[in-house]
């Protein structure tokens, strides 16, 4: 049985850390890297275009934040998983992302174990959260 393609749109403005995701990615040959963007209105244009399954986004962007550019990108692109990717570990930030439809919200200072296991996850319909964000969760914070 052939493995499906995950096509995935990867959105963060600072290069180093773009091409350390490019890297994790690219060791798992079930996913291709369809596009960037590097701020909040190129990550709606490019995934309205490009359809796809898997939307890797920073909260902290250019012109327009992760969390507006997600609500838009689920009303554009609803069958797109978001997993956020962040520096920010403020529970309110955190809340937001799931609030505008984020399946996911990784770390960076996790990213080198939790990224693919969070994509993972998403895209096989669990919501996923760093384990240094597990005390949100476990507060039952995350409800709602």
């Amino acid at each position: 049985m052939k493995i499906p393609l995950i096509r995935v749109l990867v959105v963060d403005d600072f290069e180093p850390w773009q091409r350390q995701v490019i890297a994790q990615i690219r060791e798992r040959p079930n996913f291709k890297i369809i596009g960037m963007a590097e701020d909040g209105v190129e990550a709606i244009q490019k995934a309205e275009e490009l359809q796809p399954d898997l939307v890797l986004l920073d909260v902290s962007l250019p012109k327009l934040s992760g969390i507006e550019a997600a609500r838009k990108i689920r009303k554009l692109v609803p069958r797109a998983k978001i997993l956020f990717l962040s520096a920010s570990p403020d529970p309110d930030v955190v809340r937001a992302a799931f609030f505008v439809g984020g399946a996911g919200y990784v770390l960076k200072s996790d990213a080198g174990a939790a990224l693919l296991q969070g994509m993972e996850a998403v895209l096989s319909g669990k919501q996923f959260l760093s384990r240094s964000l597990a005390e949100i969760n476990e507060m039952g914070e995350m409800d709602g």
